[in-house]
């Protein structure tokens, strides 16, 4: 999509980490952006520092009348929504399957799936109807390679974001609407924070990603080229390539054993 052409952005999880660098990377090139999130003082410590090409307004993404409301004030104060950005998630409690609470499992599926069903469903009948536009989908490198113990329900949640979005992408691409799915691995975001803060658990409350060495902005470039190029899968790190192919490589492998 030429960015060019797009005049509204509306960001979710993003008054922070890899959200707020996606909402920076499109206002640079000329987007009004709305950023939605559950954090109140970020929200207005963006919004202060930014100016009037951004706004912001507190969302839960398991809230399916606050997602309503949020488009019609969104849209109401920008205009019709252009890219959407599902990007609000929250991580794993850290247990194993066998030991995880229900309720712990339950929470990053609302948020980390349902939550983007939710923004799919209440934008992109709007942007098919309108013949263009782009939505991006958050999911991880945990979407696409389940390769360490106590994320069995991140890593669901996730796999799940990247099967929805390829799904997405035939669904909306015979209607001239692209589909972008983000798969990061390691990036210095407050990510742990933002689980407390959305009622989760961590098996660490003191861990961080904060040191991680790739930090948001060179994601949210990444993101805004992919939209420019028309890409579908959006990695950050090369060096995930090699456990992918492992991945790959063991599932043809066993359809040749059958």
């Amino acid at each position: 999509m030429d960015l060019g052409e797009a005049r509204h952005a509306f960001v979710s999880g993003g008054a922070s980490g890899i959200g707020l660098a996606i909402a920076d990377a499109l206002a640079a090139r000329g987007l009004r952006v709305t950023i939605a999130d559950l954090n109140d003082e970020a929200l207005a410590a963006v919004l202060a520092e930014r100016g009037a090409h951004f706004r912001g307004v507190r969302l839960d993404v398991r809230d399916r009348a606050g997602w309503q409301r949020a488009k019609a004030e969104a849209e109401a104060a920008f205009g019709p929504v252009d890219i959407l950005v599902n990007n609000a998630g929250i991580a794993s409690d850290g247990k194993t399957l066998a030991d995880m609470p229900p309720e712990s499992f339950d929470r990053v599926i609302a948020i980390n799936l349902t939550g983007v069903f939710n923004g799919v469903s209440t934008f992109a009948a709007g942007l098919r109807d309108r013949g263009r536009g782009h939505i991006v989908n958050t999911a991880s490198m945990s979407g696409m390679v389940a390769d360490l113990p106590g994320l069995g329900s991140y890593s669901p949640s996730k796999f799940g974001v990247v099967a929805m979005s390829e799904t997405l992408r035939l669904e909306m691409a015979p209607h001239g609407v692209g589909v972008s799915v983000l798969c990061p691995s390691y990036v210095a975001t407050n990510l742990m924070a933002n689980t407390l803060r959305a009622g989760g658990q961590l098996s660490d409350p003191s861990a961080s990603l904060l040191a991680a060495p790739m930090k948001p902005p060179e994601v949210g470039e990444m993101v805004a080229r992919a939209i420019e190029e028309g890409r579908f899968y959006i990695f950050t790190h090369a060096s995930r390539r090699e456990a992918v192919e492992e991945r790959h490589a063991a599932i043809v492998a066993d359809f040749e054993r059958m």
